[in-house]
């Protein structure tokens, strides 16, 4: 089987980290999104996968993919962004008559894609869909079931036939191409990949949804970042290598060969990037910090911090926050007791 990860667009909904890097790039717990993604798909023994990039988005995804494991990346540009179906569409040659998945490399799952791709090769129908229990359907594709078997499945219902929202991962054989090829666009100008499923269910395609065991998160927004981060931080086993000087370490901590920590205190779960140097300073749980980065004289928890960032002598905690390449944060002399940020790469923030 194939994969397909759709990683055109430009993640409107995180800016302003966005205005410089795709959301794909954007890191959780040690690693840019997507190569999460295609750690996932090659833990479910897939291989080969096509990224859908546009031309903003390519350059960035190909630095990214240095960091990814050992599976065979075709980048395939997709020049409109015309929906989740247009996309699918642009892999159509790369396909071939291969059976495939479409995996949305934002999404994350507790126990990875293999439960569903096990499925669709053990009984191959048209296709198996991942779904998901969620309190506001209205935001998703929603599916209609009766047992197993998908008999409607609609997007963004103002009133949803049931609370299963699709979960970012649908299994397909060839067959769905056809589908696509003479659908047409929906009432928003898009070709929905919802209804090409839809298609496949009116032809008499026997389409299974299989719901999500475990977590599963959508990182669109920066609180879903932040999340994301901390339920994959959960997952991480304990790993000192770097010098540690005249400092505490509580709980799972991993401190690379190339990182320095010194008259500190953290307390994990807690990833620091190659080169990290951490002085005088307090890191809180969930906290991830990018390679090259320095916190100095500052307390940092449940936060993100991206590549080469530097955090430096503050008098209040920094929590919740999301910082960009190369951002700055300096303290001043009066600041409230806590702040909560969301910076863009190469951001400067003086707190006075």
């Amino acid at each position: 089987m194939k994969a397909i990860i759709p990683a055109a667009g430009l993640g409107t909904r995180l800016r302003p980290l966005t205005y410089t890097r795709p959301k794909p790039v954007l890191p959780v717990a040690g690693a840019p999104i997507i190569v999460h993604a295609l750690r996932t798909l090659c833990a479910a023994g897939v291989s080969e996968v096509a990224i859908i990039v546009s031309d903003a988005t390519r350059e960035e995804i190909a630095h990214a993919l240095k960091q990814a494991p050992a599976v065979e990346v075709t980048l395939i540009n997709q020049h409109e962004q015309l929906g989740l179906g247009h996309a699918v569409m642009m892999a159509r040659e790369w396909v071939g008559q291969d059976d495939f998945c479409v995996y949305l490399g934002d999404n994350l799952f507790e126990h990875g894609v293999s439960p569903f791709i096990e499925r669709f090769r053990q009984e191959r129908p048209a296709a198996v869909i991942a779904l998901v229990e969620v309190p506001d359907p209205t935001a998703f594709g929603v599916a209609e079931l009766d047992g197993e078997r998908i008999t409607r499945l609609v997007e963004k219902p103002k009133v949803p036939p049931s609370n299963l929202a699709v979960a970012g991962l649908y299994c397909f054989t060839p067959e769905v191409f056809g589908v696509l090829e003479g659908m047409p666009p929906s009432a928003r100008g898009e070709y929905e990949i919802t209804d090409a499923i839809q298609g496949l269910i009116e032809r008499g395609g026997r389409v299974l949804g299989q719901r999500v065991c475990g977590w599963w998160k959508d990182t669109g927004r920066p609180a879903d970042l932040l999340d994301a981060n901390r339920l994959l931080l959960e997952q991480i086993v304990e790993d000192v290598q770097g010098e540690v000087t005249e400092s505490r370490l509580t709980g799972r901590v991993v401190i690379p060969a190339s990182a320095r920590v010194t008259r500190s205190k953290i307390v994990g779960p807690v990833l620091l990037g190659e080169g990290v140097v951490i002085e005088d300073a307090y890191i809180g749980p969930f906290t991830s910090i990018g390679p090259g980065s320095v916190v100095r004289q500052a307390e940092v928890e449940h936060s993100v911090v991206d590549a080469e960032a530097r955090i430096e002598n503050l008098n209040t905690r920094l929590q919740d926050c999301l910082i960009g390449v190369r951002a700055q944060v300096r303290g001043g002399r009066k600041v409230p007791r806590t702040h909560k940020l969301t910076l863009s790469d190469a951001s400067v923030v003086e707190l006075a």
